[in-house]
């Protein structure tokens, strides 16, 4: 049986939800760009204690101060799509994953590389 809070309008809900408040927080913290790619938003230019590492992906929203090449950016796109299947477990479930990005399993299917977490 299909689980009915993943990949649903559960998580969809807690998809959009988590991109409202990406944008709440990126738009009047941002001093850079913020500029659409691919369906990601792209806030740059912010202080670095709004994330940890180069940028974190809120719902759609990626907030950097200016790690935003595009291998990084494809990156993000699939924690997009991660937010969309997960939705507001999201945030519980990549804590549980654990915080070495070598292991952490939504990072190895985002891209290690893409990342920036091996060359």
């Amino acid at each position: 049986m299909r689980n009915p809070l993943l990949d649903s309008a559960v998580s969809r809900a807690g998809w959009l939800f988590a991109t409202a408040v990406g944008l709440a927080i990126g738009v009047p913290l941002s001093t850079g760009r913020i500029r659409v790619v691919d369906g990601l938003v792209v806030c740059s230019g912010l202080p670095r204690w709004v994330f940890r590492r180069g940028g974190t992906c809120v719902g759609s929203v990626y907030l950097t101060r200016d790690n935003d090449g595009d291998r990084v950016l494809r990156h993000e796109r699939v924690h997009v799509t991660q937010w969309r299947r997960y939705g507001m477990a999201m945030p519980l479930l990549y804590a549980l994953a654990g915080r070495d990005p070598l292991r952490n399993r939504f990072e190895v299917e985002a891209g290690l590389e893409d990342g920036g977490y091996v060359r």
